[in-house]
């Protein structure tokens, strides 16, 4: 089977797919760019829904600072991970940025936010702010550009790891009916919904899962056609 991967791979997940007999060629469809950053004060309770916008603002010398001892919520496992392993503490995270809302708003509605984010971003989180009538602010540190390319071959499979990448995989290629999508989560399937109905989602979003999902697509679902 010949995979299209929408991003660059981890070198683990890559070699897994690679000992299962799969072709894999990967192209980024998204870069991101980080932006410039004036901040002076940053609330208590800290949002992040993206891995991009946590290596960021961690790398950034502007911003490190204020996010000492603060109290985190995220979206993701690997962005809560990378949270920890700068030393500070997550009280929730959640598989997407629909859940994370959900929480907050049954337990901390009447606080303020900060909310760290690239440009391009889904509305739930701001919807919430709104809804609140809350003090919370928004600040963006990074901006996602598309890089599509076309391919002259066919893939069985395509993985998505993101809206922007599904926009970006669009602007340049049509959906070959027979093409199976492996998407990283709920949002990003919501994404390429529009476009088939073939597609899978990772029960949760992270690589592990994902590649169970091909896994078990290839193994169980596609060998039974």
């Amino acid at each position: 089977m010949r995979l299209l991967a929408t991003k660059k791979l981890s070198l683990s997940m890559k070699d897994r797919l690679v000992q299962h007999g799969y072709t894999v060629i990967e192209h980024a469809f998204i870069q991101t760019k980080n932006l410039p950053v004036r901040i002076n004060i940053v609330q208590e309770y800290l949002i992040f829904t993206s891995q991009n916008a946590v290596n960021i603002a961690f790398s950034n010398t502007r911003i490190r600072p204020f996010l000492k001892d603060k109290k985190y919520f995220c979206v993701g496992e690997k962005t809560k991970s990378i949270i920890e392993e700068n030393g500070q503490k997550v009280i929730k995270f959640a598989q997407n940025s629909a859940d994370l809302i959900d929480f907050l708003s049954k337990n901390y509605k009447n606080e303020a936010f900060t909310f760290f984010c690239g440009r391009r971003r889904r509305p739930e989180i701001e919807d919430f702010f709104s809804e609140n009538n809350s003090t919370s602010e928004v600040v963006e540190i990074y901006d996602t550009h598309l890089t599509p390319k076309t391919f002259n071959t066919k893939f069985d499979g395509i993985l998505f790891y993101s809206p922007s990448a599904v926009s970006s995989f669009f602007k340049v290629n049509s959906w070959i009916p027979k093409t199976h999508g492996f998407c990283i989560g709920k949002t990003t399937a919501s994404a390429l919904k529009p476009y088939t109905q073939n597609f899978s989602i990772a029960h949760e979003p992270n690589e592990a899962k994902l590649f169970l999902s091909i896994y078990k697509y290839y193994t169980h679902y596609h060998a039974q056609k």
